[in-house]
């Protein structure tokens, strides 16, 4: 079993930034997948960033150039830096790990794993 704590939410104006941060329970290492997804009120939740053990990145089109997802082995936590925020980027986000049925990417993963979630609101 593992715990993933989220952290790193809140409210910013359109064109700020936030850093959203996933703690696990154990060391990540020789965890293959791990991923960042939201969901908007009224909407399906979607993946917007994944990354394996070996830092290849996958993105939701729509955040390219403007998410950054990496993970750091020696704090077992999973991280996204988000830049030039959108309102249309207002969701709670989760994190993921551990891959139950394997995507083309991590980002199109289905995973065992789920944190708390932390909303992200953007105003105009």
């Amino acid at each position: 079993q593992v715990q993933l704590e989220v952290s790193g939410g809140g409210s910013v104006q359109a064109g700020g930034s936030l850093t959203l941060s996933c703690e696990a329970s154990i060391s990540i290492a020789d965890i293959y997948c791990m991923a960042w997804f939201r969901q908007a009120p009224g909407k399906e939740r979607e993946g917007v960033a994944g990354v394996n053990q070996w830092a290849t990145e996958s993105y939701l089109e729509s955040v390219k150039g403007r998410f950054k997802i990496y993970r750091d082995h020696a704090k077992n936590t999973l991280y996204l830096q988000i830049r030039y925020l959108k309102p249309e980027d207002t969701a709670m986000y989760y994190c993921a790990a551990e891959s139950s049925i394997d995507g083309p990417t991590c980002r199109e993963s289905e995973y065992k794993y789920w944190g708390q979630g932390t909303q992200v609101t953007v105003s105009s």
